[in-house]
């Protein structure tokens, strides 16, 4: 079962991403390291396999 938006942009922010604001049903959050990432969506649709791949991608971009 795919995870829900929200559960995606909870887990950027537990990992120091900040929401930077967006249009119509984009965020855009960025990091302090300077890593960005566009997350687009209503928070209670389910995420597509393409953005739980880049959620995780870029959390370990700032762990690195």
């Amino acid at each position: 079962m795919p995870r829900k938006i929200r559960e995606l942009l909870r887990d950027l922010e537990k990992a120091g991403f900040k929401n930077r604001g967006g249009k119509g049903s984009h965020r855009n959050l960025e990091h302090s390291s300077g890593v960005r990432i566009t997350i687009s969506g209503k928070t209670g649709d389910d995420a597509k396999p393409y953005q739980e791949k880049e959620v995780k991608q870029k959390i370990q971009e700032t762990e690195s």
